[in-house]
């Protein structure tokens, strides 16, 4: 090695205290010309995560709870069929409507489901439509009976080609258990518009897809029907 590069090293040596020096002193005049918007940060950052716990934990935690005590009665009449009262209550206790009103989707999302479907019962098809829209659930059991359900209520409002792209995407949607009956309810209402090339594909989906279903045992009837119906 020469002795250039050698006194360079040395060089380089000598001055690596100095920038460790210059450095911790640019850092502490950063700390003491930022300290005092450092602590108040820090300080606001501890009192909105204080904030947010006391708001979980003292107040919608609280209101969640009640709402999903309100929620109960409801239920009840919704699983016996009394859609109306299920829907706006009884004068003692509140319905579904009255509990979105009040909570919002603070007990669930079911509660959009269930607001949904009683309407739908009630022949109040555009409010169906309106609550249905707004349930999301990660059930794929019971989104697909919701988009199913959307397509009966603009079914009937007479709007078939909505509803028919309803019951397909209830269909279609995931690997639940009742697709085969959706694209019956497709099938069917093709055959109402005279589209019986699309309802024999859909007759046919189920004979070829979800033959072991209730549907697929006696899909045959329906697609020889069908047949005659094309020959005519």
């Amino acid at each position: 090695m020469s002795k250039k590069n050698t006194s360079a090293k040395h060089k380089q040596k000598k001055e690596d205290p100095a920038a460790v020096a210059e450095a911790i002193s640019k850092t502490e005049e950063f700390l003491a010309k930022y300290k005092k918007h450092m602590i108040y940060s820090a300080t606001g950052i501890v009192v909105l995560l204080a904030l947010g716990f006391g708001y979980m934990k003292l107040i919608r935690e609280p209101r969640r709870q009640e709402a999903l005590a309100q929620m109960f009665p409801a239920e009840s009449y919704f699983r016996a069929d009394s859609f109306d009262l299920a829907l706006n209550g009884d004068g003692n206790v509140l319905g579904f409507k009255d509990i979105i009103d009040e909570y919002k989707a603070l007990p669930g999302q079911v509660v959009y489901f269930y607001a949904g479907v009683s309407e739908l019962h009630l022949g109040n098809y555009a409010e169906a439509i309106e609550y249905l829209k707004k349930y999301k659930s990660g059930d794929q059991i019971i989104q697909a009976r919701a988009y199913c359900n959307i397509g009966d209520a603009y079914a009937g409002l007479d709007d078939l080609d909505n509803a028919l792209s309803w019951y397909k995407k209830a269909a279609q949607y995931k690997d639940n258990a009742y697709a085969a009956a959706y694209y019956k309810k497709a099938g069917i209402l093709l055959e109402e518009k005279g589209d019986y090339a699309g309802a024999m594909e859909m007759y046919k989906i189920i004979k070829n897809q979800h033959p072991q279903t209730i549907e697929g045992m006696e899909i045959d009837k329906y697609i020889s029907r069908l047949e005659i119906l094309i020959e005519q």
